[in-house]
């Protein structure tokens, strides 16, 4: 179907009402312009095609974040994490995976650099992008693939440095990435630091509700510093948590959270991390993709033809084992669970299980 219409211009609808009057393009350099004038005084801007590896022209409509966050998106890493836990392996419809986790941390933290006059394209791209290094399973990987990797496995800095490399991102939001979590130095621009914050709030809200909905814990259980100061669900923690950030970066001129809030965020991270994220059954389950996700990589480095065989560049040049710690890092659940099935002759008793035979 052609559309509908006569002359150079054809529309989606014959009922068309899209009409917009007089329209003043703004392209790139017009917007950055803008973000001169708009931006607060400590918010990164956008200039040009941005400080990149290697470089590039500009593009004539997208500033350099937009344009990252463009790639991100697009990317195979991206698209991966569907497949990819976040906290309960083989979720059902309605649990979080790596990939709808990383669309709520792009939620919030767009709203906090919105509401601050920070950055928002550079927000969304390193929020978007920040769990690209995850293997299968969840942070249970990266206690299996830390002993083939100098220094350990980090999902940030890996997936920074190793899986995002070859988007030739901007350093802005690489570094955003490689630093998102706490344990990592401070990221270099505000928004990287509104990242840190819509991760951990993000993952803490929506795990809870999601082991609520699996019977895991009950909504009584919740610490009662967390209920009483954010509530009990989901829409007003994020509410609750969102606006201490928002609050305390416009008093402080830094990005941060009110004390009273960030004694809550704490003790609902001690409290996910000891009735969830530690039970028994995770760990049970965590010493299951260890054996597996180790035994992966050791079938993979053996024999150079077996990542031929995957389609992975290989010559004289190439790290086995590096090449096969990123083969097997990128993997999705059930691609690995297959591989293991196909590759080691594993029965399926003895491979990573969904929720629902633990609990």
């Amino acid at each position: 179907m052609a559309g509908h219409g006569a002359g150079p211009v054809r529309h989606a609808h014959a009922d068309t009402h899209a009409d917009v009057g007089d329209v003043e393009i703004a392209d790139r350099e017009v917007r950055e312009a803008r973000e001169a004038e708009h931006l607060a005084p400590g918010a990164t801007r956008a200039e040009g095609a941005g400080d990149r590896s290697v470089e590039e022209e500009a593009d004539p409509w997208r500033t350099c974040f937009e344009r990252d966050r463009d790639r991100i998106v697009h990317g195979t890493a991206f698209r991966r994490l569907a497949g990819k836990t976040q906290v309960f392996v083989f979720p059902d419809d309605h649990q979080r995976t790596r990939l709808t986790h990383a669309l709520e941390v792009a939620q919030v933290a767009t709203s906090i650099t919105r509401a601050c006059r920070l950055n928002v394209a550079l927000a969304e791209a390193i929020a978007l992008g920040h769990d690209c290094g995850h293997g299968p399973f969840g942070h249970a990987s990266e206690d299996a693939l830390a002993p083939f990797v100098e220094g350990g496995y980090d999902h940030a800095t890996w997936g920074a440095d190793v899986v995002l490399a070859p988007l030739n991102l901007c350093r802005e939001t690489l570094d955003g990435i490689r630093n998102h979590s706490w344990s990592r130095p401070a990221p270099s621009t505000p928004e990287g630091e509104v990242v840190s914050w819509a991760d951990r709030i993000a993952y803490l809200c929506h795990d809870f509700e999601d082991a609520v909905l699996a019977g895991v814990v009950r909504p009584e259980d919740l610490p009662t510093v967390v209920a009483e100061r954010c509530g009990r669900d989901r829409r007003q923690q994020l509410h609750a948590f969102i606006e201490a950030v928002v609050g305390a970066t416009a008093e402080s001129g830094t990005v941060g959270m009110h004390d009273d809030l960030a004694e809550a965020l704490t003790a609902f991270r001690a409290f996910n991390y000891e009735r969830i994220y530690l039970r028994d059954e995770s760990r049970q389950q965590g010493l299951v993709v260890d054996r597996l996700l180790t035994a992966l990589v050791e079938w993979y480095r053996a024999d150079p033809e077996r990542l031929v065989a995957e389609g992975r560049p290989i010559d004289d040049r190439t790290d086995l084992v590096r090449e096969a710690v990123s083969f097997v890092g990128g993997m999705t659940d059930r691609f690995a669970h297959d591989r293991a099935l196909a590759n080691l002759g594993w029965d399926a008793a003895d491979l990573p299980i969904g929720l629902e035979t633990h609990v």
